[in-house]
């Protein structure tokens, strides 16, 4: 790549980019999608996607939804940003023209790596959103369920996550950062869950240069002009680096 010819960049990752820091990631056996996770003596531990992560889900079991998205947050605690994140803070620390880092991941990675012009598309472990009124609020204990939104006084807070089905945040700034790229960048990613596995198809349309690094192709990959096998935190920092040359 010549970076003369780049300008405005967009960046998608994906769980892959997370999971080398120690975060856990849905996985699919079969035709079912679970997380997987582990007690204290080491026994692991299957939720399925059905069970934790749909309206439906938090309507059936309030309990069993918030106590999940609870320890995904007190995880947070015992895991750090990996050379993936800090690459990614530092190209958009120093790359001059546009940038976007569009995660799909909820964990706090990217920020405490010092990125700053990022989107949580899927939103965030540490906020908690109202289902009555609509407010956020920054969020980092336990979130039983009956919290009451400081907003609008109802028991009502729940993980500000999107859940399968509903809409992602900010996808309006999204598409337009993606039609106005000449270079898109995924990065740790199934390429199997929509709209995200569709960013591809929109910068190409829009003549951008597309690149996938993953440790394996994703559902996606003949969509890209280039893709690069293996960790990413050894891809992302070679590519900054050939970026910011």
């Amino acid at each position: 790549m010549v970076r003369q010819d780049i300008q405005n960049i967009v960046i998608l990752t994906g769980a892959g980019i997370s999971a080398e820091s120690g975060i856990a990631t849905f996985r699919t056996k079969g035709a079912v999608s679970y997380w997987e996770t582990t007690d204290e003596n080491g026994v692991p531990i299957l939720h399925r996607v059905e069970d934790v992560c749909t309206p439906e889900a938090l309507a059936r079991n309030p309990a069993l939804v918030h106590r999940f998205y609870d320890e995904r947050r007190a995880k947070l605690a015992t895991v750090s940003p990996n050379p993936a994140h800090e690459a990614l803070a530092a190209l958009d620390a120093a790359w001059p023209g546009e940038l976007l880092i569009v995660t799909q991941n909820v964990d706090d990675l990217h920020e405490r790596a010092g990125a700053k012009r990022l989107i949580h598309m899927h939103g965030e472990l540490q906020s908690a959103l109202c289902a009555a009124c609509g407010k956020a609020v920054p969020w980092t204990q336990a979130l039983p369920p009956g919290t009451v939104c400081t907003g609008c006084g109802q028991p009502r807070l729940r993980p500000d996550i999107v859940f399968f089905g509903e809409m992602p945040y900010q996808m309006d700034v999204i598409d337009e950062a993606l039609r106005r790229a000449d270079l898109f960048v995924s990065i740790g990613t199934s390429g199997a869950v929509y709209p995200a596995a569709g960013f591809v198809q929109t910068a190409r349309h829009a003549g951008a240069r597309t690149l996938e690094l993953n440790l394996d192709p994703s559902a996606g990959s003949d969509y890209f002009d280039e893709t690069r096998l293996g960790p990413a935190s050894l891809l992302v920092p070679h590519l900054v680096r050939h970026l910011l040359e």
